[in-house]
């Protein structure tokens, strides 16, 4: 007699071989249901319907928030509004949209936006990561830099839209993540570092400081003297949220393609 046998010709090979079948089908099966935990349910791209959800779609993924902000869980959000600034260039579901009004307000293209939370991004031990530097922990501009307030700020149509009035710094990453500018209207907006180009701090006003005659100013290409106006303002003084991050940075990188109609056509 064949001990190798279990019941009848059914042998120790056939149960491993089953075994595996059923372990591989519920693998697949758990698989294919952890990668539809975000994204899903599905919805139709042209006009905004929930596709039914399947068997194979997964669980809510919940998020705990730092500093006591409670569960995040993206399904339970309300879901974006599908009116748009513009219409599409031809009919098809992913026809691209061509703006109808103010790109750069309406958040299009290169300017558009996400709808974060409206409240400070944090350090790690819960403190506002983007303030005014007077107010940071202990950063300041090293002595060989520009200090940069006071300095005139000029637009991508040379005109001098301003002064800059604060520095804007990152305790997390210790460095100017926004310049504060007041407008020649009296306005004061936020500016991003990264489109801002400083000039007068070249190698030759540092090495002949007294016989250097550069100027120094601070360069702003994104946007024109006019577009300052609508730079999304901060609703509490000395607090950006990120909420007001995302349309600010939005609103300067939007001006590299609509600032100006001749960005929007092409070069060649």
């Amino acid at each position: 007699m064949n001990h190798a046998y279990i019941v009848g010709t059914f042998d120790v090979a056939e149960l491993a071989f089953l075994l595996f079948f059923v372990f591989f089908l519920a693998l697949v099966f758990y698989l294919n249901r952890e990668s539809r935990r975000e994204g899903y349910p599905l919805e139709e791209e042209e006009n905004g319907r929930i596709l039914p959800i399947s068997l194979f779609d997964g669980d809510k993924k919940a998020f705990q928030l730092p500093h006591g902000r409670g569960t995040y869980i993206p399904e339970d959000v309300p879901r974006d509004d599908l009116t748009v600034a513009g219409v599409q260039g031809f009919r098809a579901a992913g026809a691209p949209y061509v703006p109808s009004g103010n790109a750069m307000k309406d958040g299009m293209g290169p300017a558009a936006w996400a709808n974060r939370a409206k409240y400070p991004d944090l350090t790690f031990d819960g403190r506002p990561r983007i303030v005014p530097i007077a107010q940071s922990h202990d950063l300041v501009i090293a002595d060989n830099d520009p200090k940069l307030i006071g300095w005139p700020v000029m637009s991508a149509d040379k005109k001098t839209v301003g002064t800059v009035t604060d520095i804007w710094v990152d305790q997390a990453e210790h460095m100017i993540r926004y310049l504060e500018i007041e407008t020649t209207t009296g306005k004061k907006v936020l500016a991003p570092m990264m489109v801002a180009s400083v000039h007068g701090n070249s190698l030759l006003a540092a090495l002949l400081p007294t016989t250097s005659d550069e100027a120094e100013f601070v360069e702003i290409d994104a946007i024109t003297a006019a577009q300052f106006e609508d730079v999304p303002a901060l609703e509490t003084p000395g607090i950006i949220t990120r909420y007001e991050e995302d349309r600010i940075q939005a609103y300067f990188g939007g001006g590299y393609m609509y600032a100006t109609p001749e960005r929007a056509e092409p070069w060649l």
